[in-house]
């Protein structure tokens, strides 16, 4: 038994509510004209009686898997829940039915433009899927499901995301879709519709703003490489400077570093060859020309005296 209650829900269309009509008021008699009701009825009978077996096989319908039938008689709605799937009776003359598609259905929400709150045009479309989850609730209280749940989501898009900043659209796309989802559930659950999922497309903004985001970007990344560049410099000169103190220590180092560099070079089948020239000896010919400059600028003022 839990197994069939199980599988009529899903067919039934997943989230079942209770059928609750929002037309017509308290004081209406639905025992109202019973004689009539009863007479039809009867004629009705007496009609397939009489035209047998040629009018059976219009009392016989069937609907699909994935179908329901709501049915009428004599324009009011018959009592218990939809019928399907699989095969029904009618009466001729006297009963209508309308066949209501359980599957889920997909449609585009037209590109909206909408005014954000920091003032910015933006052109936002979104995606809504949703399935019928009581065929009575969709027949009676809705005339077309169909076309209010998707004047529904475009309202709401607008609503929506009109009362947020442009960070919060282009960074929270999962919670406005959330909110939305939500605010469409509240609203088409009476009508017998369950909107199952929302997502929005794509935002769109105008050329000017873009170019303006893009020049806003890229002077970022700019700072950014900046900064990185400039911590790179240091660190390679602390280094650097470390590597110094080393060979420092030991005189030894820098001629094998020189071997080393030698030999890498050699490797590369190049002809050209460096030969470093010590800073002892830069230094020393810059302490003797200084001396030098020194000496003759004595002599001069000696011969001035």
């Amino acid at each position: 038994m839990p197994e069939e209650e199980s599988v009529e829900a899903n067919r039934g269309g997943g989230k079942h509510t209770a059928f609750k009509k929002n037309y017509g008021s308290p004081d209406d008699d639905e025992e109202e004209n019973c004689c009539c009701k009863f007479f039809f009825i009867a004629l009705s009978v007496l009609l397939l009686i009489c035209t047998f077996p040629f009018t059976l096989w219009g009392c016989f319908k069937v609907v699909q898997e994935y179908e329901r039938a709501v049915i009428f008689r004599l324009g009011r709605l018959r009592s218990g829940r939809a019928k399907g799937p699989g095969i029904f009776f009618i009466f001729p003359c006297i009963d209508t039915y309308r066949c209501v598609d359980l599957r889920t259905v997909a449609f585009d929400v037209p590109p909206q433009e909408i005014l954000t709150k920091d003032s910015v045009t933006v052109s936002v479309d979104a995606v809504v899927f949703f399935q019928v989850s009581n065929p009575l609730s969709a027949i009676c209280n809705n005339d077309n499901y169909i076309r209010s749940t998707q004047l529904l989501a475009a309202t709401t898009l607008r609503n929506v995301l009109g009362t947020k900043n442009l960070s919060d659209i282009l960074t929270d796309r999962e919670a406005m879709a959330e909110h939305m989802h939500h605010t469409l559930e509240e609203v088409t659950n009476p009508w017998g519709v369950h909107v199952e999922r929302v997502e929005l497309k794509d935002v769109r903004l105008p050329q000017n703003m873009q170019r303006v985001m893009a020049a806003e970007a890229e002077a970022t990344r700019e700072a950014r490489a900046k900064v990185i560049a400039s911590d790179g410099e240091y660190k390679s000169s602390k280094a650097l400077k470390d590597a110094a103190d080393v060979i420092a220590s030991s005189p030894a180092a820098l001629q094998l570093r020189y071997l080393q560099s030698l030999h890498t070079i050699s490797a590369e089948k190049n002809s050209t060859i460096i030969f470093p020239l010590p800073m002892e000896i830069l230094g020393a010919y810059v302490e003797s020309s200084e001396g030098l400059r020194n000496r003759k600028g004595f002599e001069h003022e000696c011969k001035c005296k």
